[in-house]
């Protein structure tokens, strides 16, 4: 078996919220609750879920912004959170982020260069004019052009600005590119273009994503696997296919029946109900969908679901979750 690009082995993150009373000890916000995930050189993963479920959590562990509570993080063979401050830094040259802001995340003093040079730049070892010459060649890559590397910023349109993004994140050729919504921001051609961007950098440069996001149309168009994640746990995972086909989690299917579809002038029989589920009790050790799920039973509140698997390369973390028939 070929060793993965990363792995990550039950990974926990929790979070200190302020006292409540002056010699009580701070609670706890659980963000990820053992987290396992594998990712192989050329397969993109899709992470998706809604707000709040843990993805941007899990993305930060991934390039070693934040340390985990428990568990560990590998990327090709080494565990981030354990390596020197300079043992890491020469290890980003594997990984890279693209985030979610095009506006944000480019800072407005300073020029498209001196922006896409600056992953290089960190790590010292290549020269200004070989920094330049490849800031040129990725800036054409991503369809940008190389006159573009003394404008600032604010000259550039949205989807321009997260091309300038992209560039930054290949210029050190990394195996791995955490994306954080990436087309979240941008109108809906523009996503389209970027998208279409990305799978063609992926086939050029070899590059694999973590693509993270809660628009499963997205996931779908770039990634071979994907898994869902939910308060901090992966419910379900398997490939685009079978996940958005044939989804055995009720969880994962809520999320579909969320997708907007066009239809004009539906019918009553075809406009979907949401149905809600009254509050209830919730003990700790229960599966933590069980509130919001139409088919909780009794031993959704007696037990947590394990990830189990209920088809070839398809997991789901359900008591009654099955693998039915693929639609049409």
């Amino acid at each position: 078996m070929t060793e993965p690009l990363l792995q990550l082995d039950q990974v926990t993150r929790s979070y200190a919220l302020p006292r409540q009373r002056l010699w009580a000890a701070p609670p706890l916000v659980h963000a990820l609750h053992g987290v396992s995930l594998r990712m192989t050189s050329g397969k993109s993963l899709g992470l998706v879920g809604e707000s709040g479920s843990g993805k941007s959590t899990l993305a930060r562990l991934v390039m070693a912004l934040e340390s985990p509570t428990t568990g560990s993080v590998h990327l090709l063979g080494q565990e981030l959170h354990q390596l020197s401050p300079a043992a890491l830094r020469a290890a980003r040259r594997n990984f890279q982020m693209v985030f979610q802001d095009p506006y944000g995340s480019l800072d407005p003093r300073q020029t498209v260069e001196r922006i896409v040079t600056e992953p290089l730049a960190a790590l010292g070892d290549t020269s200004a004019f070989d920094m330049r010459a490849m800031a040129m060649e990725v800036l054409e890559s991503v369809g940008l052009r190389s006159a573009d590397l003394s404008k600032y910023p604010h000259e550039f349109s949205g989807g321009q600005r997260q091309r300038v993004a992209i560039a930054r994140a290949l210029i050190t050729r990394p195996r791995l590119i955490v994306a954080d919504e990436p087309v979240s921001a941008l109108d809906v051609s523009v996503q389209a273009q970027v998208l279409n961007l990305m799978q063609d950098l992926a086939q050029q440069f070899g590059v694999t994503y973590l693509l993270i996001s809660h628009d499963l149309a997205v996931v779908n168009h770039l990634c071979e696997e994907v898994a869902v994640i939910y308060q901090g746990r992966i419910v379900e995972q398997g490939s685009p296919l079978t996940l958005f086909r044939a989804a055995a989690h009720p969880y994962t299917r809520a999320l579909l029946d969320a997708v907007p579809r066009m239809t004009p002038n539906p019918t009553p029989g075809q406009r979907k109900r949401t149905l809600m589920v009254a509050p209830r009790q919730h003990p700790a050790t229960a599966c933590p969908y069980a509130p919001r799920c139409p088919q909780a039973q009794a031993l959704c509140d007696l037990q947590r679901p394990e990830l189990r698997a209920v088809s070839e390369g398809h997991q789901v973390a359900c008591h009654f979750g099955a693998a039915p028939a693929l639609l049409p």
